[in-house]
């Protein structure tokens, strides 16, 4: 419900973004990119697209050698504002995500899914944002980052969303952990 409630909300700044994007580069407006959900299964995540349409689709932004080269003016502001990230609210809409949980890990993000497994945090939904993106985000090794996404696994409260949610305004805010 509160996904639905989201979409609508946003859907002014969601068009807004769109024309922005649509002036910057050309190409489509939603980037879709092959995600592990709960169990191992697989789903199309959506963002707003923040690379140029030659960019490499299924390597981690990190991996790349030189990711500056794709990374397009919009894009620059949309990831360091997480607002690439909004077009996520129909993904938890699907029920292929929920609010709070381990962000979803790319579908050959092996040694992530296997640390995952490990820590038991591939059988929750993952989640817009949680327990790890607040503690690190995109700077943790991914040993760090399973654990975290374990912990979480372990402590599903309503307590601890909470927590997970508003922290994640605060980090967003100042920009914390954005590479």
């Amino acid at each position: 419900m509160l996904s639905l409630i989201g979409t609508i909300i946003l859907a002014p700044l969601f068009l807004i973004l769109a024309v922005i994007i649509k002036i910057d580069s050309r190409g489509p407006i939603f980037f879709k990119q092959k995600r592990v959900s709960i169990y191992k299964t697989h789903f199309n995540m959506i963002k707003f697209r923040t690379m140029s349409i030659d960019a490499p689709r299924d390597s981690p932004t990190h991996l790349l050698e030189n990711p500056g080269q794709y990374i397009t003016g919009a894009g620059k502001f949309l990831r360091k504002s997480s607002l690439d990230e909004l077009p996520q609210v129909w993904n938890i809409l699907l029920g292929h995500m929920s609010i709070v949980g381990p962000r979803p890990a790319l579908w050959n993000q092996d040694d992530l899914i296997e640390a995952r497994d490990k820590n038991g945090a591939n059988n929750i939904r993952p989640g817009l944002t949680g327990w790890a993106q607040i503690n690190g985000r995109d700077e943790l090794p991914i040993e760090v980052k399973a654990r975290l996404d374990g912990e979480y696994a372990q402590n599903v409260t309503f307590k601890m969303d909470s927590k997970c949610f508003f922290r994640t305004i605060q980090s967003v805010a100042k920009r914390e952990g954005i590479r």
